[in-house]
């Protein structure tokens, strides 16, 4: 690289040297033209301490090169990440210069940043969400880290209500997002520099403790291993022994929840031994040596090798009461087991933090995250695994704001409306239109996580049936049908209320099964569907009443010249023969199927009117069988000596000149049939007919029939029968 001024080939140099300690191999012409990039368009800028910018950028790569390696895209991203935000340079430039997947990183990490612009963190683990639902590519998060990192190092150059804000940030979004990350580094660095910043008081007070005792600590830690370390090379074992003083933040929590001062909190050490040993008897035995060593303390032992966590963490816990009667916590575990311990979720957070399932989903995928990390992987075959580096979780929803900056969480592909519904229930029956990000919309635009939203109302605004069509949250769709049920419900007792009022003034009766019946005939799908005509003024309850009313009137004539017919046949047939015989017994007709003489009969004996004369083919009568079979009795028409009986037909077709004496002549030309009488009435050009007559048995009524049927212009010819 050809740089004038020697300090920025310095810069380059230890980039550079970073890169190839944890890189298989680097692209130096790639990274030095990241470099010069971000030199160039920092050129003016300085930061709050009065630093050259590229200071930062620098700094932020020197962090995804040390501690987070991954590949030399996300170390010129670093490089890149503040140019789109703070320059004139364009995302479509930084494509052009460096390609698409850098391009897609800056502008994530630039996305990111404007969404903490203006907005309070009030919903903590929303705002997590929200980061992980609106990045594709994983490396913009890591970028985002390195560089929040690199400002909490730097935060002493702002002012005072800046540094809270952002320490706020960081405490509830960052450093908990690090950890499930399964970069605990970052995690306790980003929390004590937070807290440095939220309660400095607390936090000086107790690094000073801390550091006062620092040599007295390590001194301690060394006398406490001593004897341990004796015992364990007696076994032969292989082993490693570190202790370590928690971290601050860690330390200020129990002090919190446990109520008590610094002085008071037991496990301020934490010692723990790896023993590179695949039998993991070898734990219990070591634990037998610590446990001869000091006394343990018996409500602080935890053994996770028995019985692993459910993320298969394995590892002996317990306490005890180490040199000056101090307590002192302690790790056992194989090599074996202190590998799946560091890979990302360990037991220390699965016990203290509350899980779902999409956290144990981020779990496994970051398992695979921190392989990637730690693997020695040919550079090939890591850049065929970041092709696919994606992050899914959480692509399911999309987080918007409220005008006041509160987050809502939604469906993905939910709508102007859906957010209404999800503000309050009236918002969203009179939205009328929305703005998102400032500029009017259609309700049915798709939101995208980071939108503001405002809904603009109107009190004659209500919920459409279009709406369904768009619509994604239950609650949006349940509130809509509750309206159109209820404005169709309205509509309904309208029309049933303007119904009742007609009949009403015609001196009309109706049942609820006559109005089926009359909606039906009207083809409408119900009794609903009826009223909401009426309503809507498509049905003329006049004309629709008027024809209603004839139609009864014709339909009672027509039960007249039944009864008038039946009366007649019955009594020229003669008494009914019950067993064979006329015996004087009482029996009447019944209604349900108006048996007439030819018809199949059967008597059935009732209680107080006699016997009942059914045809065979009645029914109700598996019904009456089914309850009591013994009450039937044999009954027949009687036999005269002409053996004729009257036979009753309804014929209907189109009126002509003629017509009666084409009727007639059908019925008398066959076997010389007797007409008993004939009735015809013509309207509309349109004649109904009845038609008696003395037929031998029904083969010869049936005969006549077709004879009818045959005769032009007659549409139908049936029976003479009502039931």
């Amino acid at each position: 690289m050809n740089l004038s001024n020697p300090k920025y080939n310095k810069m380059f140099d230890q980039l550079l040297e970073a890169c190839k300690l944890n890189f298989p191999k680097i692209d130096e012409r790639f990274l030095a033209k990241g470099f010069e990039f971000a030199l160039e368009a920092h050129k003016n800028d300085r930061r709050a301490s009065g630093d050259e910018y590229i200071i930062h950028p620098f700094e932020v790569a020197m962090i995804v090169a040390r501690e987070i390696p991954l590949d030399e895209v996300t170390v010129v991203s670093a490089l890149l990440h503040d140019t789109v935000e703070d320059t004139e340079f364009s995302v479509e430039l930084i494509e052009k210069e460096f390609g698409k997947e850098v391009a897609e990183i800056v502008d994530g990490v630039t996305k990111i940043s404007g969404i903490f612009k203006g907005h309070e963190i009030t919903q903590a683990e929303n705002f997590r969400k929200l980061l992980l639902s609106m990045v594709k590519d994983v490396r913009v998060i890591l970028v985002k880290f390195a560089d929040r990192l690199h400002n909490m190092r730097t935060l002493q150059h702002l002012h005072a209500d800046k540094q809270r804000r952002i320490a706020q940030e960081t405490l509830e979004i960052y450093a908990p997002f690090a950890h499930r990350f399964g970069l605990a580094q970052f995690k306790w660095e980003l929390e004590d520099l937070a807290f440095k910043y939220l309660n400095k008081v607390a936090y000086d007070e107790i690094s000073n403790k801390i550091n006062a005792k620092r040599n007295e600590r390590e001194s301690f830690i060394k006398k406490f291993a001593e004897p341990i370390t004796k015992q364990l090379d007696e076994y032969e074992f292989k082993y490693e022994i570190s202790g370590r003083a928690k971290h601050l933040y860690s330390i200020y929590r129990k002090m919190v929840r446990r109520n008590k001062p610094f002085e008071e909190i037991y496990d301020l050490f934490a010692i723990r031994i790896i023993l590179d040993t695949k039998d993991k008897n070898d734990c219990y035995t070591t634990l037998g040596i610590v446990n001869q060593m000091y006394l343990p303390v018996a409500d602080r032992f935890k053994d996770y090798i028995s019985i692993p966590k459910t993320n298969n963490y394995q590892s002996i816990h317990t306490t005890v009461v180490g040199p000056e009667g101090r307590l002192v916590e302690v790790q056992i575990r194989t090599r074996d087991m202190h590998e799946i311990a560091e890979r990302g979720f360990a037991a220390h957070w699965r016990y203290k933090e509350n899980k779902t399932t999409s956290d144990r989903d981020l779990e496994n995928w970051v398992n695979w995250i921190r392989d990637i990390f730690e693997s020695a992987v040919k550079d090939d075959e890591k850049k065929e695994l970041l092709e696919n580096f994606k992050l899914n979780l959480y692509q399911d929803e999309i987080y918007v704001f409220t005008p006041k900056g509160d987050l809502k969480r939604l469906p993905i592909h939910s709508t102007p409306v859906d957010f209404a519904f999800e503000i309050h229930s009236k918002v969203g029956h009179h939205c009328i239109g929305a703005k998102v990000n400032g500029k009017i919309v259609p309700l049915d635009t798709k939101l995208h996580s980071g939108d503001q939203l405002e809904i603009i109302i109107s009190k004659n605004q209500h919920p459409n049936k279009n709406w369904l069509k768009f619509v994604v949250t239950h609650k949006a769709k349940n509130e809509i049908r509750k309206y159109l049920n209820k404005e169709e419900e309205d509509i309904v007792n309208a029309g049933k209320e303007l119904w009742e009022k007609k009949i009403k003034k015609m001196k009309l009766t109706f049942s609820h099964e006559d109005i089926i019946r009359l909606a039906v005939s009207l083809k409408f799908e119900g009794t609903k569907h009826f009223f909401k005509s009426i309503a809507q003024g498509k049905l003329d309850l006049d004309d629709v009443l008027t024809a209603t009313k004839e139609k009864d009137k014709k339909e009672k004539i027509s039960v007249l010249e039944f009864d008038n017919f039946a009366s007649s046949a019955r009594s020229d047939a003669g008494d009914i023969l019950v067993d064979g015989k006329i015996n004087g017994i009482l029996y009447s007709y019944a209604k349900c199927c108006n048996p007439i003489p030819g018809d199949p009969v059967i008597g059935y004996v009732t209680i107080g009117e006699g016997v009942k004369i059914h045809r065979k083919t009645c029914k109700n009568l598996s019904a009456i069988q089914e309850k009591n079979d013994t009450k039937f009795i044999t009954v027949q028409w009687p036999e005269n000596e002409s053996a004729l009986f009257v036979a009753g037909l309804k014929i209907v077709g189109t009126d002509s000149p003629g017509i009666l004496n084409d009727i007639s002549h059908a019925i008398v030309s066959y076997q010389n049939t007797n007409i008993k009488s004939v009735n015809i009435s013509t309207a509309d050009s349109e004649f109904n007919g009845s038609v008696t007559l003395y037929v031998h048995n029904l083969d010869h009524l049936s005969r006549i029939i077709e004879r009818l049927k045959k005769i032009k212009g007659v549409t139908s010819v049936e029976r003479f029968e009502v039931f």
